[in-house]
């Protein structure tokens, strides 16, 4: 049976996906990896890959090619997606000389739109009737995507802004705790982003969201211990929980966020960017804060199938 490998390499982290097509054409996955390795590090500033980010990633794309091999996938079946920091770097071409290096595959800098329906059919790959319209959202290092659709007829809207986790901690939040005045400016620009986009948040019946920020904030809010993927897929952080998770990281000190049960420890600097994007994103959804009653969605449903997951069945399914 044919097999292959996807890698998505963000502004943060790359993760590596290996799988195979079930018996009803389904993704079977055989080997799913992350490393934090922050590719994006000052790319938003010097529109430049910093030469230690390369070496981090390099160094995870020399193990990642050793799993490919492991596992047999022919070299016409492996993929490298690379999105937002790509997207900016002057010096991308370093970068794509160093995976072609170690990887074999050029890597394919996506558009925020392919991008968006990559990550829109990975999430939806495993949930059973969510209420429609979905709304899917990947908060990731250097941008956000914001999709909106039905499973059965595919992406009706979609845009990617520019801010993410990563860049939105460069430009305003750097300290922690950051100053109110700083988490005001951000919440500002994120809000200036948000508006006039194209999406129509009244009409969002599912908010689901993929990636780093949405799996990490299920993990903190399920209380693990050890972070359990089984039991973050397609759980659900009711809209007053994701509040009050924003509320305890703004206060928080690096240290103490780390320290929280499941923290990946190369996503506690950011965290709290990421979640400020998100409750921004709740407020559109028909919750205007604390303590006020919901009349849109019920929460943020996490799906542990994303970009890797539709990349892969895009792959797969290529004649």
């Amino acid at each position: 049976m044919t097999r292959v490998a996807v890698v998505d390499c963000g502004t943060n982290s790359i993760r590596l996906l290996i799988a195979e097509a079930g018996p009803d054409g389904s993704l079977v996955e055989l080997e799913r990896r992350t490393e934090i390795v922050r590719l994006g590090q000052g790319v938003d500033a010097t529109e430049e890959f910093h030469p230690d980010a390369l070496t981090r990633t390099f160094v995870a794309t020399e193990a990642y090619a050793a799993l490919v091999r492991d596992a047999g996938v022919p070299p016409g079946r492996v993929r490298f997606v690379a999105t937002s920091a790509s997207r900016d770097a002057r010096n991308r071409e370093d970068f794509f000389a160093g995976i072609r290096q170690r990887l074999g595959v050029t890597p394919e800098v996506v558009s925020g739109d392919t991008e968006a329906a990559l990550s829109f059919a990975g999430a939806l790959s495993r949930f059973d009737r969510p209420v429609e319209p979905v709304l899917v959202v990947d908060i990731g290092g250097g941008s956000t995507e914001l999709i909106l659709g039905r499973p059965d007829g595919g992406v009706t809207a979609a845009v990617s802004l520019d801010i993410g986790s990563v860049r939105l901690t460069e430009r305003f939040l750097g300290a922690a705790p950051p100053a109110p005045g700083a988490v005001a400016a951000a919440a500002a620009h994120v809000d200036e982003l948000l508006a006039h986009n194209g999406i129509d948040f009244g009409a969002v019946g599912t908010w689901v969201g993929v990636a780093g920020t949405a799996t990490t904030l299920a993990g903190v809010h399920l209380g693990l211990e050890h972070y359990d993927r089984a039991r973050v897929h397609g759980s659900l952080i009711p809209l007053t929980d994701l509040y009050a998770l924003f509320d305890r990281l703004v206060a928080s000190t690096v240290g103490e966020i780390r320290a929280l049960p499941s923290m990946h420890p190369g996503r506690a600097d950011v965290v709290t960017a990421g979640t400020l994007i998100a409750v921004r994103i709740a407020d559109r959804l028909g919750h205007e804060g604390p303590g006020q009653q919901n009349t849109g969605v019920d929460g943020l449903r996490v799906s542990e199938s994303d970009i890797l997951d539709g990349a892969a069945l895009e792959l797969l399914h290529r004649t």
